[in-house]
């Protein structure tokens, strides 16, 4: 069992557990294909998560971009009905975005493999180069709308008491050392945690404890609106899943992310003073 400390802790599967269970799950296996097909975790489904990105979260765009999402879990074989787990070479965030879809469209059942398939391989788990044909499924979206944030209500929400945006980005994203955008920056008031700051030297997410500590003296509170944000909405989708595992209840995932904010002149920004 993971004993971490967390509030959900069921969100994260020990090696261990997923073994335990491979006959009854949908895994996904999110890195590269080159590395999926050198070897994966036997009955895995590949889905690389790096074509899937959206920098328009204006209502229309955002709900196309995410039944489609809704129709690729389907043709890959990844069904609502079934308990799925996603996982990369360690907890990244390529296996939390895929969470994180998963929850934004109903999925009452999806799990990140904590540690990765670099766990898996220190457990002398099996590993294989087979590769079955996917079924097709059906993959029933039910949008859970409380999980995403678009640029709009993110505007209109700047200042307000209890909330929060926060800005899992570098270093050098979020001083403007560096531009991925039309402007470099970040958006006003944004607090700033580096998604890596979730993980151990191992590559698993860190204790609760640890966790919580960290958020909690950022101002990043369980009883706040917090909207996750990056580049692109991966990143961001990382710490959703971590303040997931503390139990916050009111977290959001920014899809657009900096791509969209930086491009959209007419949006607020700051270079905020380095530390």
């Amino acid at each position: 069992m993971n004993d971490k400390g967390y509030v959900n802790s069921g969100l994260l599967l020990t090696p261990e557990e997923l073994h335990g269970r491979l006959e009854d799950v949908c895994v996904v296996d999110t890195r590269a294909l080159h590395e999926y097909v050198a070897g994966h975790i036997p009955g895995a489904i590949h889905m690389d998560m790096y074509g899937l990105s959206l920098n328009d979260t204006s209502r229309a765009p955002f709900e196309a971009f995410m039944w489609t999402l809704g129709s690729v879990m389907s043709n890959l074989g990844i069904s609502s009905d079934r308990p799925v787990v996603f996982y990369e070479n360690n907890s990244g965030m390529r296996a939390a975005r895929g969470f994180w879809i998963c929850e934004y469209l109903g999925h009452e059942d999806v799990h990140v493999l904590d540690g990765g398939f670099a766990a898996w391989n220190a457990a002398g788990y099996e590993v294989t180069t087979e590769v079955l044909p996917p079924g097709r499924v059906k993959f029933e979206s039910r949008p859970v709308r409380q999980r995403e944030i678009g640029y709009e209500e993110i505007r209109d929400s700047l200042g307000r008491e209890g909330f929060v945006v926060l800005d899992t980005r570098s270093d050098d994203e979020y001083y403007g050392r560096i531009a991925r955008a039309a402007r470099a920056g970040a958006i006003p008031g944004a607090v700033h945690i580096e998604y890596l700051k979730n993980l151990d030297e191992m590559g698993a997410y860190k204790p609760g404890d640890e966790l919580r500590a960290m958020y909690e003296a950022a101002g990043v509170t369980p009883e706040k609106e917090i909207a996750c944000h990056c580049q692109g909405g991966y990143r961001s989708a990382h710490s959703y899943l971590a303040l997931r595992l503390l139990g916050y209840s009111n977290v959001r995932n920014y899809v657009g992310s900096w791509k969209e904010w930086g491009d959209r002149t007419e949006l607020p920004v700051e270079i905020p003073e380095e530390k």
